[in-house]
């Protein structure tokens, strides 16, 4: 090798692992931040509908699901890490331990849970970093969202019977295939993780019994559940002005709210989309359920529980352990707050460019391109609780096929951009994407097995 080429070799490495390093990619975040800023057409009135849309859903993230979701999901992440036994999650979730039981027990934790893509991310995080083999852990990612009970019972009210049907097996199902595929493919890193996991000290005697930790988790997740407690969509909309309108609550805004509309209304069909300020607005009438009781009574009742929560921690946690607890929610809170906000404002921003109707137009049917399409579009857009329902009832209303419908239900709800901006962090950009393209190709192959069997 020549001098010349020597010195060409070194300068490239030398190039290459600056760029590949944290450094690097920390240079490469303001280049591309300052390479946006820099082209941004502000002129364009549709670039500026779409930046004021971005920090609308940013500020609706923020209102409603913030406090309620993610700040008590990152405190239930932070306790995992601080009280949950390390030889309680590899034995039940670890790599060594009973593929059928980890998966079930992965699933039906998960499903409980009734959050978003965004919101089961801490807890993803914790049961991870302590331990969790991947599979486990990546059923549990996929459970969280994507088999929320409330949102079946709603898919098969709203979409029908066979969509509710297709939606819950279908859903069950990609959670052990998501989970053993993640396995397989990573199955020399979760080989490694197994041996080590043979070779770990002794696990001390925990400073107190079973059944105390296994409360004080289930009062956690029971004040989330409660916390977050969806209010039911469907109203009858009082205005200080006009008739009453039936219609689904998609979003509430600081001054204004977006509805799906059941029935005619000024000019507007079913299941158009309508923004109507508050001011408009006398009050919303719902129907009479035992998920209304909850909701009316649900802060009552997260009230009850955090009450109950800080009386364990007084009585059964030392102050070492709850400031250990503090810590490690707030280094959660600094690796996901700001991924997290990122991402849904630019799946604000991004969204207000591309209309719903030409994404109907892209799903009228149920070929290969339809799904796939589907399956992309949700994968990338960011569905809050129980909206997915009533935002594939309007697609549908505009053409959408039956087939890319179940696709959207099965890939929308698990992933999202801030979903996927979060989870590279936590377990690499390469199980990220593998993760991700995995739930894109199930569910479309599941959209293309529905809409043929239906069609």
């Amino acid at each position: 090798m020549s001098a010349s080429e020597s010195y060409w070799l070194r300068t490239w490495r030398t190039c290459h692992g600056l760029l590949l390093g944290r450094e690097g990619k920390i240079f490469l975040l303001f280049a591309g931040i300052f390479v946006f800023a820099y082209y941004l057409p502000l002129g364009n009135v549709k670039v500026q509908e779409a930046i004021l849309e971005g920090f609308r859903m940013l500020q609706s993230y923020a209102r409603n699901h913030t406090l309620t979701c993610v700040v008590p999901a990152l405190f239930i992440a932070g306790a995992i890490i601080t009280f949950l036994s390390q030889a309680a999650v590899m034995r039940y979730l670890g790599p060594t331990a009973n593929k059928f039981l980890a998966y079930a027990v992965a699933s039906v934790s998960g499903c409980i849970l009734a959050v978003c893509s965004c919101s089961v991310l801490p807890m993803f995080a914790g049961i991870y970093k302590l331990g969790a083999g991947l599979g486990p852990a990546s059923a549990f990612l996929y459970s969280g969202p994507g088999i929320n009970i409330l949102a079946i019972f709603l898919t098969a009210r709203v979409l029908g019977l066979n969509l509710g049907i297709g939606r819950t097996v279908g859903a069950i199902a990609f959670a052990f295939v998501v989970g053993l595929l993640m396995a397989f493919f990573f199955r020399k890193e979760e080989k490694a993780k197994a041996a080590a996991a043979l070779h770990l000290p002794p696990v001390e005697a925990p400073p107190r019994p079973l059944w105390q930790t296994t409360i004080y988790f289930v009062a956690l997740v029971s004040f989330l559940i409660f916390a977050a407690w969806v209010t039911p969509r469907e109203v009858t909309i009082h205005f200080k002005d006009g008739q009453p309108v039936k219609a689904v609550v998609l979003e509430e805004r600081a001054d204004e709210m977006i509805f799906q509309l059941a029935q005619e209304w000024e000019g507007k069909q079913p299941e158009d989309q309508v923004v109507i300020p508050k001011e408009r607005l006398s009050h919303l009438e719902r129907e009479q359920s035992w998920g209304l009781t909850v909701s009316q009574n649900k802060f009552y009742i997260a009230g009850a529980i955090l009450i109950a929560i800080l009386l364990m921690l007084w009585r059964w946690f030392t102050r070492e352990e709850i400031g250990q607890w503090l810590h490690n929610t707030w280094e959660f809170t600094k690796l996901l707050a700001p991924l997290l906000y990122g991402g849904v404002l630019a799946v604000g921003f991004i969204s207000a460019l591309i209309p719903a109707q030409y994404v109907a137009a892209w799903v009228g049917d149920n070929s290969l391109a339809a799904n796939l399409t589907a399956s992309v579009i949700g994968a990338f857009w960011y569905f809050a609780t129980l909206t997915e329902v009533p935002i594939t009832q309007a697609l549908m209303g505009m053409g959408m096929a039956q087939g890319p419908a179940l696709t959207l239900l099965l890939a929308g709800p698990a992933l999202s951009l801030p979903n996927m901006i979060v989870i590279g962090r936590v377990m690499g950009w390469k199980k990220t994407l593998v993760f991700c393209l995995i739930i894109a190709l199930i569910a479309t192959a599941t959209g293309m097995l529905y809409g043929h069997l239906v069609g």
